[in-house]
């Protein structure tokens, strides 16, 4: 029967390697000098072993290279997944830290307000282009009541316009229909801080006479019954004295950042307090 050719070159290696093997069994029977035809034997089966030989250590240097890479994939996967544990832990760290720090300069406010301060924490925002009203999570359970003052670390928020037992909406400074009497704190000009909406506030009913400034700070004046004097409101960021009119058009910036509000106090004064 023909060998195909395309498996005589490895047929004939594999019978030269049977016969080495053959060969060199007898010899170990047989010592003595080694003849020419067993020589020939050697030399002819060096290289098909030496082959052979290299082909099994790239074999085992290819498995020990895998059993390597699936164990250092293994190991990656691992440190992957402790990495993201640690920097989930590390955020929760820092926003702890951070709602600390707000926390503490809520406490530093609240001992300077008459009356009792009540924290709350922001839930919701409404954000319309007429009404500009947050959420918060406190409510008539708390004792708190539509009317009452919202404040926070940078100034003045608004007031409590609608509450339930566990919830109530405060309508923002900035929003069109708050109305808080406000003195300007250099010159002592006293006005009515009108919120503008998505521009801020506006300081109504300043005499075109008065001498007021663009950087001076606006405070609550304490009159009107709702909020206590000396709250901070905003800046002067515009005066305007053209036109004809009686009273000066004057823009207020709000102190507080209210797209980063998270956290207030209602004050209830002394006299409402629940027994």
């Amino acid at each position: 029967m023909l060998i195909p050719k395309k498996y005589q070159t490895i047929s004939i290696a594999s019978i030269l390697i049977v016969a080495s093997l053959i060969i060199l069994s007898v010899s170990f029977h047989r010592p003595g000098e080694t003849g020419f035809f067993k020589k020939l034997v050697l030399e002819a089966a060096s290289p098909p072993i030496r082959a052979i030989n290299a082909a099994i250590d790239t074999v085992r240097n290819v498995w020990k290279h895998y059993i390597f890479l699936v164990g250092l994939e293994q190991e990656n996967r691992m440190l992957k997944a402790r990495v993201s544990q640690l920097t989930n832990e590390l955020n929760e760290y820092r926003e702890r830290h951070l709602e600390g720090l707000r926390i503490r300069e809520l406490f530093a406010l609240k001992e300077t307000l008459p009356g009792t301060a009540i924290a709350a924490r922001v839930i919701d925002r409404e954000n319309a282009y007429v009404f500009k009203t947050i959420l918060v999570d406190k409510g008539t359970s708390d004792g708190l009541r539509v009317g009452l003052p919202v404040v926070s670390a940078e100034g003045v928020v608004g007031r409590i316009v609608d509450s339930s037992w566990n919830v109530s909406r405060v309508l923002l400074l900035t929003d069109y229909n708050s109305n808080i009497s406000a003195l300007v704190q250099g010159s002592r000009v006293q006005g009515i801080l009108q919120g503008g909406g998505s521009t801020g506030c506006s300081l109504k009913y300043v005499e075109r006479s008065e001498a007021v400034k663009v950087g001076e700070t606006v405070i609550t004046s304490g009159l009107g019954g709702v909020f206590s004097k000396d709250l901070i409101l905003g800046t002067v960021s515009r005066v305007d004295r053209r036109g004809s009119g009686l009273f000066l058009n004057i823009d207020v910036s709000p102190s507080v950042h209210f797209s980063r509000l998270e956290e207030v106090l209602t004050v209830i004064p002394d006299k409402e307090q629940k027994p």
